[in-house]
C-alpha cells in the first residue's frame, strides 16, 4: 500500500533500536558516543602550576616593599618539587612547573629587569604584582572524582585528550552497526571491468557506503544477480549483519524477486511503497532478531535520495546523534510538477545576504541521471498537494554537500 513521505519516515524512526556498546582503545573514539561515565582521577590540576615563565616569590616580602629578589634556583615542567631556602629570594619558573614551596607569586619575566653581580643572578620587579597570580590552582578544573564527561557526548578532539589526562585507556562505547549493502542485477559488472554496451558498472552502493562514511559506518559491499535463488543464498550468509541495504530488484518487474524472497525469509514487511518521486518503489521491514531492511529502488538518485532522508536519520537515532537542522531554501525559479507525490528535487544551493538560501535545479534527467548530483547541493523536497511551486517560495532541502 503506498504511503506518504511521512508516515514512511514515521515508521522508519519507529524502529530505532541500541546496537549495544563495544570498548575501545581512546585513541580510537573519536566520533563514537560515550556510554559511561568519566571521572577524575585526581585533581586538575593536579599541582599548583605555573602559568607563565618568569619568578616565583612569596608575596609577603614583595609586600613589604622588597622588589629585588636573587636568585636560588631554577623549577621547571617535570621537575619535583623544590623548596625556597629564603624568602627573600626568588625561584626562577617555567610555564607547566609546580609551585616551589614557600611561593605564592609568580611574576613574569616581561615585567622583571636581570641583573647579575659576581655570578649572582638578581631580579628587578618593574611593575604592579597581585598576589597569586598566573598560578592555576590544584583542582580549579576538576577535583578529583569529578564528572569530568558525562555519558552521551559525541567525542571529539577535545574529549579524547581528557581521556588521555585522566588515564581512561578503554572506553565504553556505542557500537557502531554492522552494515551489508547489497547491489542486485545481472546489468551490473564490478568497476574495474569494462562493461558491454548493455551493462553497467557497480555504482549505488559505493555511494550508499560513503554516504555511510559520514557516521563512521564502514559496510560491507555486495552484488547478486536477479537470481531468486542467489538472493535468498546470499541474505541467509548476511543474517548477522545490523541492517541490509538493497538497491534494485524491488519494484514490480519480472526479475525483481527481492519482496518474494524478503517475506520467505520471515521479514516483518512495514511498507512497500512510498508517495515519492524519485524512490516510489522504497520497501521497508525488518527481521525478528534480525537485520533492519532499507530496500532502495535500483535508479542511481533514487537510492541517493532515499539514503539521505530515510537511512542515515535512522542511523544517527539508532547512535545517539544529535539530528543536524534541516535548512529550507528558497526556489529561484518555478517549478511543475502534477504528479499527487512528494518530489525530492536535486537542487544547487546559493548562499545570498542574511543567510538565505536560494535552490536552483540543475539539468536533471529523472532518477537514472547520477551524474545530475555533480552539480547539485541537496534535496528539495516539495509537497505533493501542489504541483506549481513558485519562485521564492520556501520548501525543506536534504543536503548531502
Amino acid at each position: 500500500m503506498l504511503i506518504d513521505v511521512t508516515a514512511a519516515y514515521a515508521a522508519i524512526m519507529g524502529t530505532v533500536r541500541d546496537f549495544g556498546m563495544e570498548q575501545l582503545p581512546f585513541t580510537a573514539v573519536t566520533g563514537r558516543i560515550l556510554r559511561e561515565p568519566v571521572l577524575s582521577d585526581r585533581d586538575f590540576p593536579p599541582y599548583d602550576r605555573v602559568m607563565m615563565d618568569g619568578i616565583a616569590i612569596d608575596y609577603e616580602s614583595y609586600e613589604k616593599g622588597q622588589t629585588v629578589f636573587g636568585v636560588e634556583d631554577m623549577q621547571a615542567a617535570g621537575m619535583p618539587r623544590k623548596q625556597l631556602s629564603n624568602t627573600a629570594n626568588c625561584m626562577e619558573v617555567m610555564t607547566g612547573a609546580i609551585m616551589p614551596e614557600l611561593t605564592d607569586t609568580v611574576i613574569q619575566y616581561e615585567h622583571l629587569i636581570a641583573t647579575e653581580h659576581e655570578g649572582f643572578k638578581r631580579f628587578t620587579i618593574n611593575a604592579g604584582v597581585q598576589k597569586g597570580q598566573h598560578i592555576h590552582r590544584q583542582g580549579s578544573d576538576a577535583a578529583a572524582g569529578q564528572l569530568v564527561i558525562p555519558a552521551g557526548t559525541l567525542l571529539t578532539a577535545a574529549e579524547v585528550g581528557v581521556l588521555a589526562s585522566v588515564g581512561k585507556t578503554l572506553v565504553n562505547v556505542s557500537r557502531l552497526p554492522k552494515v551489508a549493502v547489497i547491489a542486485t542485477g545481472d546489468e551490473l559488472v564490478p568497476v574495474a571491468e569494462t562493461p558491454d554496451i548493455h551493462q553497467v558498472r557497480i555504482s549505488n552502493s559505493y555511494s550508499l557506503a560513503a554516504a555511510l562514511k559520514e557516521l563512521g559506518i564502514d559496510a560491507e559491499c555486495y552484488h547478486v544477480h536477479d537470481d531468486e535463488t542467489a538472493i535468498r543464498q546470499l541474505f541467509e550468509s548476511l543474517r548477522t549483519a545490523d541492517v541490509w541495504i538493497c538497491t534494485g530488484a524491488v519494484s514490480a518487474g519480472k526479475y525483481d524477486y527481492l519482496p518474494l524472497v524478503l517475506e520467505q525469509l520471515g521479514m516483518q514487511q512495514i511498507f512497500h511503497k512510498v508517495q515519492q518521486r524519485p524512490g516510489k518503489p522504497f520497501l521497508f521491514g525488518q527481521f525478528e532478531n534480525g537485520p533492519v531492511v532499507f530496500a532502495l529502488p535500483g535508479n542511481p538518485v533514487s537510492g541517493f535520495m532515499c539514503c539521505y532522508r530515510y537511512v542515515l536519520p535512522w542511523l544517527r537515532a539508532c547512535l545517539q546523534y544529535a539530528a543536524p537542522p534541516v535548512p529550507h531554501a528558497v526556489l529561484g525559479d518555478d517549478i511543475q510538477f502534477a504528479a499527487p507525490l512528494t518530489y525530492f528535487l536535486p537542487v544547487r544551493l546559493h548562499p545570498v545576504a542574511g543567510g538565505q538560501l536560494i535552490a536552483l535545479p540543475p539539468p536533471y534527467h529523472g532518477s537514472g541521471d547520477l551524474a545530475a548530483l555533480l552539480q547539485a547541493d541537496g534535496f528539495l523536497e516539495l509537497p505533493p498537494e501542489k504541483s506549481v511551486f513558485e519562485k521564492g517560495s520556501s520548501y525543506p532541502v536534504w543536503k548531502f554537500r
